[in-house]
C-alpha cells in the first residue's frame, strides 16, 4: 500500500535521532497501521503565518523536505509523514490588530501562500475542498491541504468578501480571534453583542449556504450558543480543549459540549499548553499579574519592567504540559460530547511552546498510542483521527447542496 511505504520510510529517515533509534511499541505500531487506512485530519496549523513572518512569505526560502526544528518550526514534510497526517487545514491567520480591509488583503495573501506551498511540493500536497477530496488524496499517498480562515474580521463586514474567500478555497472561518468584532463576541475580550449580532447571524446563514464550516474556537460561550441555534449545519471547534479540565476561556464548557451530539459537530482538541494544563494556565495568569504590578510601580520605565519580570520568571519557572494532559482533554470531550464529536487541532507553528512529547507534527502517533493504552478501540481512534471530521464535512456539504437554489445573502451590517 502506498501510504504504508511512505509512513515507514518517514519513520526511518526522520532527522530527530531519538525517534529514529526508538523501537515503536505495540500500541504505536497499531496506530500507524490505523493511519494507513484513515486520514488523520488536523484542524489547525499556522505554518503559512510562520512563512510570512520569518521567510518572506516564500515556501522556497527553506527546505521543507528536511527537518526544520533548527528553524523553530513544528512542521515539515518528514515530520508530517512520520505523524501520519493525511489532511491538514492550513490556517490563514492575520492579527486582530489589523483594520478589516488590511486583514482582508492579508488573508487573501495567506491563501496564496497555501497554494504556493502546495505547488512547491506537488508530490506531497494536493489542495482539497471536500470530504471526498480528502479520501481520494489520502488513498494516493499525499497530504490533503485545506484552508481555514482564522478571524471573522477578515470579511470586513461584507458577505460578498465571504463568498470570495469561499471561492478561493476557504472551507471554514473562525468567527472571531482574540478580540470582539463588529458582529461577534470573542472569548478573550469584553462582550459587545451578547453573542452574535443580527448581522453575525446572517454571516452564519450565508456560511451554511456556501458550505463553509462555522468554527467556534476563540468565541465567547454566548456566541457559541447563538451559532449553534442559528446554524443549519454542524459546527466545529478547530482548535479548542475542555474548560472543565483547564479553566481557560478559550476552552469549551460542558454546557456546550453536551449540545454537540444534537448539533452533530466536532471539537478538535488543541495542544496549547495554557489550554490543556491548569498549572500552565495559572502560571500565565500569575505572570500577567506580576507584569501589571511592575508596570504600575515603574511608569515610563519599560526596562525596569522587563528586568523585574525576568527575575520573577527565574524565581517561578514555567511548568510544562504533557501528552497525558492532552489525552485527558480528549477523554473528557469524548465522555461529555460523545465519541462522534471529538477530533484533533494541534495549533502547530501558532504557539511558542508545546506539551512535552508533542513538540512537532510527528507526535500524533504518540498521542493516539496514549489513548490506545487507555483502552480506546480501533474504531474510536479512527473516529478521533479523521472519520468524525469527514462526517461533519459531508453534512455541511449536504446542507449547502440543499440550499443551492437560494440566492446569495445581501445583508449588510448597517
Amino acid at each position: 500500500m502506498i501510504r504504508t511505504t511512505l509512513l515507514a520510510a518517514a519513520l526511518l529517515t526522520l532527522a530527530a535521532p531519538a525517534l529514529a533509534q526508538t523501537t515503536p511499541t505495540a500500541d504505536e505500531v497499531r496506530v500507524r497501521r490505523l493511519l494507513d487506512r484513515t486520514p488523520l485530519i488536523d484542524g489547525h496549523n499556522d505554518l503559512p503565518w510562520a512563512l510570512r513572518q520569518n521567510f518572506r512569505n516564500d515556501p522556497h526560502a527553506l527546505d521543507l523536505t528536511t527537518n526544520q526544528s533548527a528553524n523553530r518550526l513544528h512542521t515539515d514534510i518528514p515530520r508530517l509523514r512520520a505523524g501520519g497526517v493525511g489532511a491538514q487545514f492550513w490556517s490563514v491567520y492575520v492579527p486582530a490588530s489589523m483594520t478589516p480591509l488590511e486583514a482582508a488583503r492579508a488573508t487573501f495573501e495567506q491563501i496564496d501562500t497555501v497554494k504556493r506551498l502546495v505547488a512547491a511540493h506537488p508530490d506531497v500536497f494536493e489542495l482539497a475542498t471536500t470530504a471526498d477530496d480528502i479520501a481520494r488524496i489520502h488513498r494516493a499517498g499525499k497530504i490533503a491541504s485545506l484552508i481555514g480562515m482564522e478571524g471573522g474580521y477578515s470579511i470586513a463586514d461584507s458577505l460578498g468578501l465571504l463568498r470570495e474567500f469561499h471561492d478561493a478555497g476557504a472551507r471554514y472561518m473562525t468567527l472571531t480571534h482574540s478580540t470582539t468584532t463588529t458582529w461577534a463576541d470573542s472569548a478573550t475580550d469584553a462582550p459587545k453583542w451578547g453573542g452574535l449580532s443580527p448581522f453575525g447571524e446572517q454571516v452564519v446563514k450565508e456560511m451554511n449556504r456556501l458550505g463553509m464550516m462555522v468554527d467556534l474556537s476563540h468565541v465567547s460561550e454566548e456566541t457559541m450558543l447563538d451559532a449553534l441555534r442559528v446554524s443549519d449545519a454542524p459546527v466545529i471547534f478547530s482548535h479548542s480543549s475542555a474548560r472543565a479540565v483547564t479553566d481557560h476561556p478559550r476552552d469549551v464548557p460542558d454546557s456546550v459540549l453536551r449540545l454537540m451530539a444534537e448539533d452533530g459537530g466536532v471539537v478538535m482538541v488543541t495542544f496549547v499548553p495554557a489550554f490543556v494544563s491548569e498549572k500552565v494556565r495559572q502560571w500565565g495568569a500569575n505572570r500577567a499579574g506580576e507584569e501589571a504590578r511592575l508596570r504600575s510601580l515603574n511608569p515610563g520605565a519599560p526596562q525596569a519592567v522587563t528586568e523585574g519580570l525576568r527575575a520573577w520568571v527565574q524565581a517561578n519557572p514555567q511548568p510544562t504540559a504533557s501528552i497525558a494532559d492532552v489525552a485527558d482533554h480528549v477523554d473528557h470531550v469524548r465522555r461529555i460530547a460523545g465519541i462522534d464529536h471529538v477530533g484533533l487541532g494541534g495549533d502547530f507553528d501558532g504557539v511558542g511552546s508545546l506539551p512535552v512529547g508533542l513538540e512537532g507534527v510527528d507526535a500524533y502517533p504518540a498521542l493516539l498510542a496514549e489513548l490506545a493504552r487507555r483502552g480506546w478501540s480501533d474504531a474510536d481512534l479512527r473516529k478521533l483521527a479523521g472519520e468524525n471530521m469527514l462526517r461533519v464535512m459531508r453534512a455541511v456539504e449536504a446542507v449547502a447542496k440543499a440550499k443551492a437554489a437560494e440566492r446569495p445573502n445581501l445583508a449588510t451590517i448597517g
